[in-house]
């Protein structure tokens, strides 16, 4: 029955009846503003720069790889920002044929050096996308059953969604809106299908682009895979639009935009399709990405899963890293993990910048000694010295000391120390610290693991875990001074190990980390180092042992095996 209304689905989609694209010509281009061009470093492949289309249809200038070559800003949405997706990674070129049930299938050709990415990108099913950039936002995340209430939809979406397509020129014809599946503090994403276009041939007539089902069918060639053929022309169509709202800085765009682009090759990031621009207003096309919300499943991720779900983040890391690129904003919300098929995707470079930005030299790059020296010297080490029993009610009011500024963009929670202490040589170590605060979220089964208001209450939050003494090296080492009089933060502070078992409420001896725990504590260790210099790079955590030589006792081994048998039955 699921079988006869998906190819009934299909037939619907044929129809030329369900499309209302007009055939507009314009009598001169859209003038663009101002634009930027990306040019690609690999040199191009004559043999696919050129591909035939049915019915004359225009050739399309592509890579060795099938990736786009160049951004181009425009003022219209007929001029687009990436000259995709009008080629699609396959083409249609297959004809209708039967089933042995009778049920209509078409046959795609498809391109080999890109169809790997989208097989990684598109699962079987429909697609999940969650691009959210607030930490608070519950409406990010969408489970695997999203898909069942699209036509439930809320009346003040469907307003929302209308007052889209009414200011944002010339999108419906591109994309029908399906429903709205994300909200943040710089953009809302939305689900959408994307519509066949027309294209003009030389004789003038207008035919269908490649990447539609609405060509003749009896002019389709045939190909020998018919397994994935429906499959694959859905996969294409469903895609996540995120329209970026016009509070954001249009640098701060473009550099997105950018850095999505130079980061394409990863399967484990989610590439641009394409972006356009009206007037004040960018929207950017992605791939949506079937996930489920963080929410329902951290608290029966097993070791195996944390496993896999960390192998996907640090390759996705390293790759990020590899370019000098920093994240910035790593979360659960901003990494689509699909725990069926276990991969997942980095999303939302928003706050990602090049290392290097604005930087300056901070004492943490100087050596130990000189580190010291300067600390000794220091202003406030001189007044509590000569004032031992000085008790501070403040700060005065017209300070004259020149204040200290660093970027500390990111969620609250998720910050690393060195952020938290405006230190002005950031490196693409603070991504690592965020990535193990999740790893300690599923740990400890409790999300979020850090809740706190400010970055004075997130200092906090970690000199009760690590210790006022380690506490105060981390910060002497930015140049900064950390003094409290929180009696509950103790001297040595607590190791990780007694923090999740308390956390999950196994405080009986009986009741210790079992093998596969332990080893992801001893990686956890790596993770949460408060001393940058010595925290894990992406590429050193994938060599850690928890990947490379994993244990497991009876009892993780049994419950690996049931989730295995549950997975096959579903």
């Amino acid at each position: 029955m699921k079988l006869r209304k998906r190819a009934k689905g299909v037939l619907e989609a044929l129809r030329p009846k369900q499309y209302h694209v007009p055939n507009v010509k314009s009598s001169k281009p859209a003038i663009s503003r101002f634009s930027i061009l990306l040019r690609s470093s690999d040199p191009p492949n004559a043999e696919n720069e050129e591909q035939t289309r049915q019915a004359g249809a225009d050739k399309q200038e592509r890579d060795g790889a099938g990736t786009i070559k160049s951004i181009t800003l425009a003022s219209e949405i007929n001029t687009p920002i990436v000259p995709a997706p009008a080629p699609p990674p396959f083409s249609v070129l297959g004809k209708r044929s039967r089933d042995k049930m009778g049920h209509t299938a078409i046959e795609i050709h498809e391109d080999e050096q890109d169809v790997e990415m989208l097989r990684r990108l598109a699962p079987k099913d429909d697609e999940y996308m969650d691009l959210s950039e607030d930490e608070d936002s519950n409406d990010a995340s969408v489970s695997d059953d999203s898909d069942d209430s699209d036509d439930d939809i809320d009346e003040t979406v469907m307003e929302d969604m209308r007052k889209l397509e009414e200011s944002f020129k010339g999108i419906s014809q591109k994309y029908r809106l399906i429903n709205r599946i994300g909200e943040g503090t710089f953009s809302t994403v939305y689900k959408a299908h994307q519509l066949p276009q027309r294209e003009p041939t030389e004789d003038g007539s207008d035919v269908m682009s490649e990447d539609t089902e609405e060509m003749p069918l009896k002019k389709r060639k045939t190909n020998s895979r018919t397994a994935t053929s429906t499959r694959n022309c859905k996969k294409i169509r469903t895609v996540a639009l995120k329209k970026i709202y016009v509070t954001s800085s249009p640098h701060r765009i473009l550099n997105e935009l950018e850095l999505l682009h130079e980061l394409r090759d990863s399967p484990y990031i989610c590439p641009l399709l394409t972006a356009f621009r009206h007037l004040d207003q960018v929207v950017a096309v992605l791939p949506y990405f079937r996930h489920l919300d963080f929410r329902l499943y951290y608290r029966d991720f097993l070791v195996e899963d944390m496993r896999h779900y960390f192998s996907s983040l640090l390759r996705g890391l390293a790759h990020v890293h590899k370019a000098g690129i920093l994240h910035r904003d790593i979360k659960p919300t901003n990494f689509l993990f699909d725990n069926v098929r276990r991969e997942g995707v980095l999303v939302d470079f928003g706050l990602a910048e090049r290392q290097g930005t604005d930087w300056q030299p901070c004492l943490c790059l100087e050596s130990r000694d000189k580190r010291r020296d300067k600390f000794l010297n220091s202003f406030a080490v001189q007044v509590l010295q000569t004032q031992p029993d000085l008790v501070s009610t403040g700060f005065p009011k017209s300070d004259s000391r020149p204040s200290r500024r660093a970027n500390r963009a990111g969620t609250r929670g998720f910050r690393a120390p060195e952020v938290l202490l405006k230190c002005t040589s950031q490196t693409t170590k603070i991504d690592i610290w965020s990535a193990g605060v999740i790893l300690l979220t599923l740990l400890a089964r409790r999300f979020p693991f850090f809740n706190s208001a400010d970055d004075v209450d997130a200092m906090i939050e970690i000199a009760s875990i690590f210790g006022r003494k380690k506490m105060q090296a981390a910060a002497a080492m930015h140049g900064q001074l950390f003094e409290t009089s929180i009696e509950t933060i103790g001297e040595r502070g607590f190791s990780l190990e007694k923090i999740i078992l308390w956390a999950s409420c196994r405080e009986k001896e009986q009741d210790g980390l079992r093998a596969g725990e332990a080893q992801a504590v001893l990686l956890l260790q790596g993770l949460l180092e408060l001393d940058a210099g010595k925290r894990f790079s992406a590429k050193e955590a994938l060599m850690h042992e928890f990947f490379t030589a994993p244990v497991e006792d009876a009892e993780e081994r049994a419950e690996r095996l049931e989730a295995v048998g549950a997975r096959v039955a579903r």
